[in-house]
């Protein structure tokens, strides 16, 4: 374990970087939380079993991140992508997420709209407008018509596919939309058409609204065992108009024909790729949570 991984851990839990070393080369050693609680005060300085507990669960994670870590460096060196900068990046992130948002840009794809547009040439397209320094841009889309683009609007379309994939990909993005899921979704849940009398026993899920970052685990988990047994239907919501001024005043800064098409893949990706993928994270996150 790192020392900066310690001091997360500690700033975390409000206790001692040696408190939390000593505990964990317990943990490490094969020691269990009951026993470490009951029998290594001294050690641990006087830590509850909650405590100890927190701390192993944060060591798990940390390890978990670390794999991941060295997994990821493996595949992009194999693409032959790696950069000092790239490599840096990955070895100062410490958490999971971090990385995979770091990797997001080199993991190996399936065929995506933008894929498929990139290869119909349309990069330079979406590079041109996603500067936004033109300021008609019907010459520039124009240019890029050919027996597969067959008008400017196909051709726009294409190069906002691209940009959407871009912003999806872009730490900074990821960020901003993960902060406001983390302040302010909000978990619906109503009873499937004609599922009520066989869904009875998730009754009290019938109609229920609540935030995430209050809800237990384990009432979320009920929620989800409902939703996949069919009865319920569930959404996480968020404000996306606070979402997409969040990430306008990172990315909409030039005219404004080139800008309104920026604005348009912001929304495209919001809708299509970015809040899905966070949504599935915190999905994910939840169920690691449970504490049974």
């Amino acid at each position: 374990m790192t020392s900066k991984q310690l001091q997360i851990i500690a700033q975390t839990l409000n206790i001692s970087q040696n408190q939390v070393k000593s505990t964990a080369q317990l943990l490490t050693e094969g020691a269990t939380v009951p026993f470490v609680a009951r029998y290594r005060k001294e050690v641990t300085g006087s830590l509850d079993e909650v405590q100890i507990l927190d701390i192993k669960k944060s060591l798990e994670k940390f390890i978990e991140a670390d794999k991941r870590r060295e997994a990821i460096i493996k595949s992009i060196e194999e693409q032959g992508k790696m950069t000092t900068e790239l490599n840096q990046k990955l070895q100062n992130a410490m958490f999971l997420a971090e990385l995979e948002d770091l990797y997001l840009p080199y993991k190996q794809k399936r065929k995506t709209r933008a894929s498929i547009a990139i290869e119909l040439g349309l990069e330079p397209l979406a590079q041109l407008l996603f500067k936004q320094s033109e300021k008609s841009i019907e010459p520039l889309a124009a240019k890029f018509l050919t027996d597969k683009v067959h008008n400017i609007e196909e051709a726009l379309a294409g190069a906002r596919d691209i940009i959407a994939e871009w912003i999806n990909e872009d730490l900074e993005a990821r960020n901003k939309v993960r902060a406001i899921f983390q302040r302010e979704s909000v978990v619906e849940c109503k009873v499937k058409k004609g599922k009520e009398k066989e869904g009875e026993k998730f009754k009290d899920y019938f109609e229920h609204n609540e935030s995430l970052k209050n809800m237990p685990s384990h009432r979320f988990l009920a929620i989800k065992r409902g939703e996949d047994e069919g009865f319920l239907q569930v959404k996480i919501d968020i404000d996306t108009d606070r979402a997409y001024d969040s990430l306008e005043r990172i990315y909409l800064k030039g005219f404004n024909e080139p800008k309104e098409q920026v604005g348009l893949a912001i929304k495209d990706c919001l809708k299509r790729l970015l809040i899905p993928s966070v949504e599935k994270e915190f999905n994910k996150q939840q169920a690691k949570n449970n504490p049974f």
